[in-house]
């Protein structure tokens, strides 16, 4: 059985991804002892990956070698299984293989099966999977989010900062967010209603944030950031005291090379601020009890999320840099 699936021919420069990986076919290997095929259904689009492209070694993960399939989450049917626990014909989320099957080992890939009669699959890459499992965890366990504070969410249009504003809503909070254009900021405050929305790309960014803090509360008390750069030091000097910085992402330095150095560092002293870093696999045996939270907000319609859905393996690469350029609403997905 052959597998076209896209492989990494270098590193990247920004997002001219089509000059770094190719779409290339191979015969699958034969299954080995706790292996499972998949024929994937949907690829989960997610900026974090774009670290795993660079040649970083003291990232969250080693990256992936230049000659590697690219890896990202997908969503399947099992058609061969030699691992205990999985079956033909099953459901199943894992780390795979951006092609059309993936191969993997069950346990090291982190494979899940999943419960077939949730209607929109999709949901499975969205509000129920790991964008789901980090917003929530992201504010209520290292944000610490309580009822009545301020929240303020960066990349709040993308996938997990779309959940992050909503579950912190659901959480009686007063909820703020950072996007790119008016069209964005129109979507968070309209139609997912969250107290307001800053357009970075309007300018003025500090101006911005300092229009919301000047009601009841003052500044934040919980940053969810998922970008870094040069916006935290606009939001370092408008964290109430105490406040709690959830860093989830670093999306302005994934694919420039540089790095987030905070020039208003000192405020983290001055206004006894926590600090923060978190990754999904370090709540992965978390993973039961957050999608049980996040199915009860998701059947009871609490949790909006649209999608952004390109068809064909072969359009991949387009789908990708729309993390980057800005170019999407909620959650990324490839359907094959």
């Amino acid at each position: 059985m052959n597998n076209h699936y896209w492989r990494i021919h270098s590193r990247p420069d920004g997002t001219d991804f089509s000059s770094a990986l190719a779409l290339v076919k191979e015969p699958l290997p034969d299954l080995g002892p706790g292996e499972i095929r998949i024929r994937n259904f949907m690829l989960s689009m997610d900026a974090g990956t774009r670290l795993w492209l660079t040649d970083r070694e003291d990232g969250y993960q080693p990256p992936l070698p230049v000659g590697a399939p690219m890896t990202g989450l997908v969503v399947g049917e099992v058609i061969a299984s030699r691992a205990d626990g999985f079956a033909e014909g099953d459901l199943v989320r894992t780390f795979g293989m951006w092609g059309e099957f993936s191969q993997v080992d069950a346990l090291m890939s982190g494979a899940m099966r999943l419960d077939p009669s949730v209607a929109d699959k999709r949901a499975w890459l969205g509000p129920l999977g790991m964008n789901g499992w980090t917003a929530l965890w992201g504010i209520e366990q290292t944000g610490a989010a309580k009822p009545d504070e301020k929240v303020l969410v960066s990349a709040a249009a993308g996938a997990t900062g779309i959940l992050a504003v909503q579950i912190a809503k659901l959480l009686g909070c007063e909820v703020w967010g950072i996007a790119g254009g008016a069209e964005k900021c129109r979507f968070l405050t309209k139609e997912i209603g969250i107290a307001g929305a800053v357009d970075y790309k309007a300018g003025r960014v500090g101006g911005q944030l300092d229009s919301a803090c000047a009601g009841e509360g003052g500044g934040f008390d919980v940053f969810f950031d998922n970008v870094g750069g040069p916006v935290l030091d606009d939001v370092l000097t408008r964290m109430n005291h105490y406040g709690r910085i959830a860093v989830c992402g670093l999306l302005s330095d994934y694919g420039s090379g540089t790095r987030t150095a905070p020039r208003e560092f000192d405020q983290i002293l001055m206004r006894r601020l926590r600090v923060e870093g978190f990754f999904s696999p370090d709540f992965m045996d978390q993973g039961e009890r957050l999608t049980a939270q996040l199915k009860h907000w998701h059947d009871a319609g609490q949790l909006t999320m649209p999608y952004d859905v390109t068809s064909g393996l072969e359009n991949t690469l387009f789908a990708y840099a729309k993390l980057f350029t800005g170019g999407n609403i909620g959650k990324v997905i490839v359907e094959l």
